[in-house]
């Protein structure tokens, strides 16, 4: 493993954060109502907010100074109606936006989790699992922080400020001069904060995706590891990775303790100078008592958005990270889909050619160079040759995961780029060497999760399969548990079940990746028993490992380096004593040695 190379996330350039933004309210637009009556309780809830020093200011100059008590009641009742108002505005206003976040957060989850379902097996081959886990983990909570630190408030903030210098403006125009003498210089301040941040949440962002990449990597191989005594390397490893993203937050506390700090000290200051010129226009009988209690309640409200300012903006800032990750990623084409008026052909056939194939992985790196065979309706074809030669690769372009660059590939006689993908998909059955079973039961697993198949068919699909055996044993039988990667069965047991998994769905093609490797040989005689049942009446593609599998086969194909090299049965090609001859051998000797030892 290495803690660079495909674990490097993305750079991305300066972001526009309005067209993030309008992105996001794409999926805010099903909940707009809710969101625009949360929104119209903040100017309500500032309203309240804001009355509230101009209350006491009365209540000290009007009521206080001129001893009236029952005055002095009322603007006590007054302040106690604007406080309570402020707090069941922000109530609501906050179970409402919060309410907006989680439907609209869920429904971005299930876009981003749809569009990775289409998107080509190449993808994969580039990106590590856990950084998609990313974002549609991680990535998606901060945008529910943006929600949950009222960054959404923001813009009406800006309105509150404005609102608390214009009432500071009017109840004195010099004293309010002095209060906001400092705000220039924070202005500066936040401007520099502001572009600090956006870099480092991207430097954070991309170092988390790093840990969960190779997380992922390790833990599924942890196997591996132990047995190559290879723990205190990958604990080094992960310590670096670990120590690059502390780094990077350490970076970030760096600069939101020095702005929230700054702004701290600002407010204290401000309060010092209000008090100094305040205090003499109080004493010169210039001003009420009440209008400084008043500024000093005024200057208070206003420092608290600013002071919050430093945090809602680092949220805003990690989200427009985040964000810009998840479009990136919602932006990524679909290069393999369904064509604008796809074809199924009727009735269908079965039959498979490639014709002229060229195709590579890597761009001047060919793994199949102009290959052409044909599979007719019901024929079973093997196909041979050394590691690389490109026989899992056929596999691949006959199912339509990858495009080749040159030829065609057909099936029932349509280019399979004409197809429509998923009945192209349900027409072929494949069994791959590394079986994957899905957590759940075994019932889950043979029909993957489609409940309208009837248990007689799984039953049926079960024994024909030679699978029935060992379930019937099992406590729960079909409604036994599956861990994951189906860790509790033995590797034969999970071949099984994945030929009893194809035959539920009775495809008419039948494609074998070297379904009876690494199994003890009973198993192999009940697998080899099951495909032999399975296999009638379907066109079969069987990719061969161990040669001795495939003598039954009407044709065998031999590819060597991306060539086909030799065609014909089994016996035939022994007699050419080729490619497939010495293929043989070598296995044969190897067989021999195997049983010897």
């Amino acid at each position: 493993m290495s803690v660079e190379s495909h674990h490097q996330e993305e750079i991305f350039g300066k972001a526009y954060d309005l067209k993030l933004i309008k992105r996001l309210w794409r999926f805010i637009l099903p909940y707009k109502r809710l969101f625009w009556f949360s929104m119209l309780l903040l100017p309500l809830q500032q309203l309240f907010g804001l009355a509230q020093p101009y209350i006491m200011k009365e209540a000290i100059d009007d009521y206080i100074a001129g001893g009236d008590l029952w005055g002095l009641q009322g603007m006590a009742l007054l302040f106690l109606v604007a406080l309570i108002g402020e707090v069941i505005a922000f109530y609501f206003h906050y179970y409402m936006t919060m309410l907006v976040a989680q439907g609209c957060l869920a429904d971005l989850r299930v876009a981003i989790f749809s569009h990775v379902q289409k998107l080509p097996t190449s993808y994969f081959d580039r990106n590590p699992v856990g950084r998609l886990v990313t974002r549609m983990t991680t990535d998606v909570d901060v945008l529910q922080e943006m929600f949950a630190a009222g960054v959404m408030t923001l813009i009406s903030d800006f309105f509150m400020l404005a609102s608390i210098v214009v009432i500071m403006f009017y109840l004195h125009v010099a004293l309010a001069l002095v209060s906001l003498a400092l705000i220039p210089f924070m202005l500066l301040a936040i401007n520099f904060f502001r572009i600090k941040a956006r870099q480092t949440y991207r430097l954070i962002r991309e170092r988390i995706a790093r840990i969960n990449a190779y997380l992922g990597e390790a833990i599924m191989g942890m196997a591996v590891i132990q047995l190559f005594v290879r723990e205190q390397k990958s604990y080094r490893e992960f310590d670096q990775l670990n120590s690059a993203h502390r780094d990077a937050l350490q970076l970030s506390n760096i600069y939101e303790a020095a702005l929230y700090s700054m702004v701290e000290a600002a407010g204290s200051v401000s309060v010092g100078l209000l008090l100094w010129y305040g205090g003499g226009e109080v004493l010169h009988g210039v001003i009420g008592i009440g209008t400084l209690v008043a500024f000093k309640e005024y200057i208070h409200r206003f420092f608290v958005p600013l002071r919050d300012f430093s945090q809602k903006y680092a949220v805003m800032q990690s989200a427009m990270s985040s964000a810009e990750r998840i479009f990136h990623l919602l932006d990524t084409p679909v290069t393999i889909a369904s064509p604008a008026k796809p074809v199924i052909p009727r009735p269908f056939r079965g039959e498979i050619a490639f014709e002229g194939v060229w195709f590579s992985y890597k761009e001047g790196e060919p793994v199949l160079k102009g290959v052409s065979l044909r599979v007719e309706p019901g024929e079973k074809v093997a196909v041979v040759g050394a590691t690389g030669s490109g026989k899992t690769t056929t596999i691949k372009l006959l199912s339509r995961f990858y495009d080749i660059q040159r030829g065609s590939v057909k099936v029932s006689g349509v280019d399979v780029r004409d197809w429509d993908l998923q009945a192209l998909r349900r027409h072929i059955g494949v069994v791959l060497q590394d079986v994957f079973l899905f957590s759940g039961n075994i019932r889950a697993n043979l029909c993957l999760g489609d409940e309208t198949v009837p248990q007689e068919r799984i039953e049926r699909a079960a024994r024909y399969a030679n699978a029935a055996g060992f379930i019937g044993h099992l406590p729960d039988t079909f409604n036994a548990q599956v861990r994951e990667r189906g860790s509790n069965f033995s590797a034969g047991q999970r071949q099984l079940l994945a030929l009893a998994r194809v035959l539920v769905f009775q495809p008419e093609i039948l494609v074998l990746d070297e379904a009876t490797s690494s199994v003890d040989t009973e198993t192999e005689l009940l697998i080899q028993d099951a495909l032999e049942k399975i296999m009638r009446g379907r066109t079969c593609l069987v990719i061969a490992h161990r040669l001795s599998t495939i003598r039954n086969a009407d044709r065998i194909i031999v590819l060597h380096r991306g060539e086909v090299r030799e065609v014909g049965s089994h016996a035939q090609l022994l007699q050419r004593r080729g490619i497939y001859y010495r293929l043989y051998q070598l296995q044969y000797a190897q067989e021999e040695l195997r049983v010897l030892g």
